[in-house]
């Protein structure tokens, strides 16, 4: 009898191509595994995410869920997974779920962080998990300018997809900052997120700090629903998925 499972996963994303499994490589966290769950039920499985990180985005507690027919237990299962994961990519939690449970269309909330270093100096050891700006910024002005986003608005300027045919609104919950020594940390809080949509609020937000934008412009932007009047898009690496929360 298939039974639907739930894990929470963490990974490292800097050598992969995304979350989504892709035709034209094999370098994907769902495609990894994928064919480890494969060859445990020796035929497909499908895992599905709580969403689609992007090549070198990382996650400290990413959900899916998939359904197996085994009589391994919870345990056994999630062992099985880490003793074949390449060891940038870890199973932190293995449950049953309910029958209707789907990572993705069950989920209330996000939670997404981001790390700016913007002393001169960038960490080696840390390259990959940080963007090192390397310049000051004023963060009061990008908490002032980050008030703007908050609540229901279509954030389709903020959505590199520019195909996109599906509705662009989404409800912002929380932007909180974070400041430890000359790093900052600044952390979104939603129900659901566009492409890119982290990436570019960030990119404008130093803008702002830079005393490129005002904090004003912020409604502009948003009222303007085009791509080009908001900032760039930031470096993958300094992003992480590191929560995903559900009703029960």
């Amino acid at each position: 009898m298939l039974k639907n499972y739930k894990m929470v996963l963490e990974y490292d994303g800097s050598r992969y191509d995304g979350w989504q499994k892709q035709g034209n490589t094999d370098r994907t966290i769902q495609g990894k595994l994928e064919g480890i769950l494969e060859r445990l039920a020796e035929v497909p499985v499908e895992i599905h995410g709580s969403g689609r990180t992007d090549a070198g985005v990382h996650a400290l507690a990413q959900t899916a869920n998939f359904h197996l027919d085994t009589r391994m237990s919870e345990g056994e299962i999630k062992d099985y997974l880490n003793q074949y994961l390449p060891e940038d990519i870890r199973v932190i939690s293995l449950d049953r779920a309910g029958d209707r449970f789907h990572s993705r269309l069950n989920a209330e909330e996000k939670t997404y962080l981001y790390r700016i270093e913007t002393g001169e100096r960038k960490q080696v050891f840390e390259r990959k998990y940080i963007y090192g700006f390397g310049r000051p910024l004023d963060v009061n002005a990008m908490r002032e300018a980050s008030r703007y986003f908050l609540g229901e608005h279509d954030f389709k300027s903020f959505c590199s997809n520019k195909k996109m045919k599906k509705s662009t609104v989404r409800i912002l919950k929380a932007i909180e900052f974070e400041e430890e020594g000359s790093r900052l940390f600044i952390r979104y809080t939603g129900n659901g997120f566009l492409h890119h949509m982290v990436r570019i609020l960030m990119g404008t937000l130093i803008e702002v700090g830079e005393g490129k934008r005002s904090p004003k412009e912020m409604k502009e932007i948003l009222k303007a629903m085009d791509r080009s009047a908001a900032g760039t898009t930031v470096p993958a690496e300094g992003l992480f998925l590191e929560k995903v929360s559900y009703k029960d």
